[in-house]
């Protein structure tokens, strides 16, 4: 029962935060394009958003570690709350500056949230290690479900209210804020251990140029990494001349996406016993 308790409460606090990443996934091209922005100025949008990502990305972990976990998950609901209300605006440089909040949000959503867990999880309640894997699938589970949720809600209030290519981003505005007070409300805080950054770079650099495996599955998933980032840069603008509801379009996607995880667990279950190579 104190398991389960403790679950509730980091279910509480990182679904709503990931309900509220997956609205913005639908309509972020169909809004800068609603603002009469051209493909060019739309692809350097994007790329201020992953280059963001990936600079704060490389420093998130020792950010997340110093600042305390909990505080990094309240900064993520503030900074993407932030970058949600500069949709609003019409100002290229305004919308940039959205995109670097958004990249660094997106770093603290997928290290803070996760390092929170394992320290409470190991650290103060002292629960078996192997129950870890099951939070985390359960998460994985209701990820696939909110993501393709998303897409619906999306188009409803887009499309099926007629609020416009913006509305997806402040509907995530409240979903952010329920998040960042339940943390402050219900979590403890914990800190990781301080590490000297350039140590780390060192040692991740040197893991890399001395196994070859290292470096080879990092190269095939950057490439891999590198063709869904242009399907995401492009099936809007290649599916929205069509009249094709982008958000519906957007859950399909996610269902898919489900089912290719479900069909892969299933491979490698006791009965098929198919192993990746």
């Amino acid at each position: 029962p104190a398991f389960r308790r403790f679950q509730r409460r980091y279910y509480g606090v990182y679904l709503p935060a990931l309900a509220a990443d997956w609205l913005q996934g639908p309509f972020l091209y169909k809004l800068y394009q609603h603002y009469r922005f051209l493909e060019g100025q739309i692809a350097i949008l994007y790329v201020c958003g992953f280059a963001s990502s990936v600079l704060f990305g490389l420093v998130s972990s020792s950010l997340v570690d110093v600042l305390g976990r909990k505080k990094s998950c309240v900064l993520f609901s503030l900074t993407y709350s932030v970058c949600c209300l500069l949709k609003l605006s019409r100002d290229y440089l305004v919308l940039a500056a959205g995109r670097v909040l958004g990249g660094l949000s997106t770093a603290l959503l997928f290290s803070a949230f996760e390092a929170w867990y394992v320290h409470e999880h190991l650290e103060r309640f002292d629960f078996p290690a192997e129950w870890i894997p099951v939070t985390f699938s359960r998460v994985a589970f209701w990820n696939n479900i909110i993501a393709v949720g998303a897409g619906g809600v999306a188009e409803f209030f887009a499309e099926g209210l007629g609020l416009g290519p913006v509305a997806p981003f402040m509907v995530s505005i409240p979903l952010l804020v329920l998040s960042g007070v339940l943390a402050v409300k219900n979590w403890d805080e914990n800190y990781g251990q301080q590490r000297a950054f350039t140590k780390s770079c060192t040692d991740g650099l040197r893991c890399l140029l001395s196994d070859r495996r290292v470096l080879l599955l990092g190269t095939v998933q950057a490439l891999f990494e590198s063709i869904i980032y242009i399907f995401i840069f492009l099936w809007t603008p290649v599916l929205d001349p069509h009249g094709a509801p982008l958000g519906i379009v957007f859950s399909s996607l996610m269902a898919a996406s489900a089912l290719g995880s479900s069909l892969y667990r299933l491979a490698l279950s006791k009965r098929y016993h198919l192993q990746p190579v």
